[in-house]
């Protein structure tokens, strides 16, 4: 009859009471599998029946070694497994006993394996030192060790295991294991008293205490009495057994492999070093593959970047090595420093200029690391980093500068605002230093793609230029010049045409030849602004003259039926103006013959100015026409810009005079721009030129 009986105590615990000179030590796991696999060499070799108990902790581990188990049990019919069930084990009696304990039982915490006979004893009794965080994980289920190879996880995970135990060939230490574990078995099967009384009896063991008592009560009572044996018999192995005893050659193979195995965890924690340290870089790579866009592989980068090495805060901001100060536009915040009240870097100003630790990194171009931010001289010399590192909580506080050819792109920092100050590993530094250097990589691909894009887009637009030139150019010069050849011929074959019929078709041409005149100037007075081949003599003058003569000019080419009224509403204080007299009086012009292409007659158009704070004028040319859409307030001012398409016009003109009248004022540094509510709400165009100072 089975019986379920958990026992959360460790059969390593009580044996260590009942013998309280031994000393665990402590195994790596590939150590104990190897003297394990040589222990149940050494009964497959011999001819004794010796007692074998060995506890696998998990069923899926005892699967991977019943057959050695097998052979074992063909040797002997005193072989008892123990472990906890996961599919198909379970308590029964084939060629060897199975025992299966309750998972919850601290045997699934312990790796045992004891060998016994009448003059031989060996044992393996260890208990796995599991890692700070598994010890505190109560809820996480504990992780199995065994000798048996690495079933999930790496063999990095696997290797690495340590354990604490007792491994000895004393033959009274190995007796007093046998008795604990047996004490276990019968827990569970107390059907088998009979057999292991047996066993008992072959081998010579000793029960600590009457059955009645509890094992803490045998293990008190009988602690001299195994002392005294211990004493008496302190040899490893007696002349009389049939079993060869390893001896100095078996420890002195456990130390080699123990050595081995500490340069092994040595370098399996090199290599995972390196592994965290290409997955980071693989990680910011493939986001540079995916994106061209700087915010995105910032973003990433200052995330992964603090996950990866625990900081309390990661700011990444871009500058130069000639900036004043900085926008921190990109940061990782612990949560923990969110719920502790530390503060947020993102969105502040950093000052550099005023900053020696910056300072520093521009100069000398390499990392700078401040373990104590509390006693180090710069800051304790720098009234705005004591600042930062009052307000951020700053205590530990790296720097890493992005370069790219040695110029300096951005600045990678790394905050610990713990209580205590932070010792940075080699490796992390590199890492950092490595990060910054696929950023500066990033950052300067995603400029030279932002460029790419930039003379795309000015491609387009002088292909739209050119297909618009070729439209207008067509259809502007085609119309006057059909005209002048319709009037000339008229002239030419009828000579006895009527007087005031041939004055018509003089007025014509000569109107369409003005009109050709004005179109090829235009052309020409764009190229040389553009060019910059303008001779520019900037002078006080009055803006009032100006206004005027800009009037007298649009008057000249139109007559008062085509064009609505002209009213100038300029102060008679207006201060002078600093610019070239010339060219101000052509950019009136052009804004007043464009308000009267598209103010009907009946409309109303007006000059304004009005003085600035900023030192400068104010021009406002305003009329009641058309006006425009509230998205082509900034493309009316592009070349050959033709609301109503190139062929689809119901006025005149080339569609370059407010582009003339851009370069004309920002050749001064003033702005221009265009107000409009709407269609049929009129437009106001506004410009402005600098006061003039004496």
């Amino acid at each position: 009859m089975e019986r379920s009986i958990s026992n959360p105590n460790s059969v390593l615990a009580d044996l260590l009471k009942a013998i309280p000179h031994l000393r665990a030590q402590l195994y790596f796991k590939p150590s104990l599998t190897a003297l394990s696999h040589a222990m149940e060499d050494q009964v497959l070799a011999g001819d004794e029946r010796l007692l074998v108990i060995a506890n696998f902790q998990r069923e899926r581990f005892y699967r991977q070694e019943a057959h050695r188990y097998q052979r074992i049990a063909e040797r002997t019919p005193q072989v008892y497994v123990l472990a906890a069930p996961e599919t198909e084990f379970k308590s029964a009696s084939h060629d060897c006993e199975t025992v299966a304990f309750d998972p919850h039982d601290g045997l699934s915490q312990e790796w045992h394996l004891v060998v016994i006979g009448q003059q031989y004893g060996a044992c393996l009794i260890c208990r796995e030192k599991l890692a700070p965080e598994d010890a505190k994980a109560k809820k996480k289920p504990i992780r199995p060790s065994n000798k048996a190879t690495n079933t999930c996880g790496g063999a990095e995970i696997d290797t690495a295991r340590r354990f604490e135990g007792i491994w000895t060939f004393d033959r009274q230490v190995a007796s007093v294991a046998a008795d604990l574990l047996l004490e276990r078995i019968l827990s569970y099967r107390p059907e088998l008293a009979n057999k292991i009384e047996q066993a008992r009896r072959d081998c010579g063991i000793v029960s600590l205490a009457p059955k009645r008592k509890s094992p803490a009560q045998k293990i008190r009572q009988n602690s001299v009495k195994i002392e005294a044996g211990l004493t008496q018999n302190s040899t490893l192995n007696t002349p009389h057994s049939t079993i060869p005893n390893p001896g100095a050659f078996a420890q002195r193979l456990l130390t080699y492999l123990q050595a081995g195995q500490y340069k092994l965890l040595k370098a399996y924690r090199s290599i995972a070093a390196q592994e965290q340290k290409e997955r980071l870089i693989n990680s910011i790579t493939d986001t540079i593959r995916r994106s061209l866009d700087p915010d995105e592989i910032l973003q990433v980068a200052v995330k992964e970047l603090g996950q990866e090495l625990a900081a309390c805060r990661c700011p990444i901001y871009c500058c130069q090595a000639t900036d004043a100060t900085a926008t921190i536009d990109y940061e990782f915040l612990q949560s923990s420093a969110r719920t502790a009240g530390i503060a947020s870097t993102l969105g502040q100003i950093w000052p550099l200029q005023d900053n020696p630790l910056f300072q520093q990194v521009v100069k000398q171009r390499e990392p700078l690391y401040v373990a104590d931010a509390q006693t180090d001289p710069q800051i304790a010399q720098s009234s705005t980093l004591q600042k930062l590192v009052r307000k951020f909580s700053i205590n530990s506080w790296l720097m890493v500068p992005v370069l790219y050819q040695d110029q300096l792109l951005g600045m990678v920092e790394l905050h610990h605002c713990g209580t205590s100050p932070r010792q940075l590993a080699t490796e992390d530094l590199s890492l950092v230093s490595a990060i910054a250097t696929q950023i500066g990589v990033a950052l300067i691909q995603a400029q030279a793609y932002a460029r790419v894009e930039n003379l795309n887009q000015q491609l387009e637009a002088l292909d739209r230029t050119r297909a618009n030139l070729v439209a207008i150019t067509g259809h502007e010069l085609r119309t006057p010049l059909s005209t002048i050849q319709v009037c000339l011929e008229s002239l030419a074959n009828e000579p006895d045409m009527a007087t005031e019929l041939r004055q018509l078709m003089l007025d014509t041409a000569l109107a369409d030849a003005e009109r050709l005149r004005k179109l090829i100037q235009d052309f020409l007075t764009l190229s040389r602004l553009e060019s910059g081949r303008v001779e520019w003599h900037f002078e006080p003058i009055d803006l009032t003259e100006c206004a005027e003569l800009a009037m007298s000019s649009i008057r000249t080419h139109r007559t008062q039926e085509q064009q609505p009224p002209i009213v100038l509403e300029l102060p008679v204080d207006l201060p002078l103006v600093k610019a070239d007299g010339e060219w101000l009086v052509e950019a009136i012009v052009k804004l007043l013959d464009n308000a009267c292409k598209f103010t009907p007659p009946e409309g109303r158009v007006s000059v304004i100015a009005q003085s600035n704070d900023s030192g400068t004028l104010e021009v406002i040319v305003a009329d009641t026409g058309r006006g425009i859409a509230p998205e082509r307030l900034e493309t009316v001012f592009d070349r050959f810009y033709q609301e109503e398409g190139a062929l689809r016009r119901s006025t005149g003109g080339t569609g370059l005079g407010l582009a003339i009248c851009r370069q004309i004022v920002s050749n001064w540094g003033g702005q221009i721009w265009a107000e409009s509510a709407g269609k049929n709400q009129g437009s106001r165009f506004h410009f402005t030129v600098p006061v003039f100072e004496d």
